[in-house]
């Protein structure tokens, strides 16, 4: 569905703007990436709003962009199994509940997998120069570490889940 919305709408720009420089595939994926962001976000404030946990998805979708902006991560074949995927993931998360010792040491695992894998897969998702990599990973290892001086349940699940989309699973 995103795909076919993202190519009507990559076409009709195309044909208001036949100059403009970008192809109708890069318009379309530039426009698939908004339109799975949207939708995340949409779906995800919607169930939220409907059980009463607002703050607690605002706090999971601004800490999981974050951190997979820094530390990159695996991605889905199609927008629309990502949307779905995601929500679903986000809407789980609201109602994890974590004692003290299990975010000490679910932070430390996630500590452990950010620094050994990020940045993952940001080759070819992003401009920035491997030079910088370090720089990101140190970025990544900071933000997972201030969880221990925050102690949030839903950080320590947001980020858990999303160090674990770092990693190369073997198939």
């Amino acid at each position: 569905m995103i795909e076919i919305i993202a190519m009507k709408m990559a076409r009709r720009i195309k044909s208001k703007v036949p100059n403009h420089p970008s192809s109708i595939v890069i318009l379309k994926h530039a426009i698939a990436i908004l339109l799975n962001t949207f939708f995340i976000i949409l779906l995800s404030l919607v169930v939220s709003y409907v059980t009463g946990n607002v703050k607690e998805i605002i706090i999971i979708l601004v800490s999981f962009a974050l951190l997979r902006l820094v530390s990159g991560g695996m991605h889905l074949k199609s927008g629309d199994s990502c949307v779905l995927l995601t929500t679903t993931l986000f809407t789980f998360l609201l109602f994890v509940n974590l004692s003290l010792g299990q975010m000490y040491i679910l932070t430390s695992i996630c500590l452990i997998l950010v620094f050994i894998y990020s940045p993952s897969r940001i080759e070819n998702q992003s401009r920035i120069p491997k030079k910088y990599y370090g720089i990101l990973k140190m970025i990544s290892v900071l933000l997972v570490a201030t969880n221990f001086w925050i102690l949030s349940p839903i950080l320590t699940a947001t980020f858990f889940v999303q160090a674990l989309t770092l990693v190369r699973w073997k198939r």
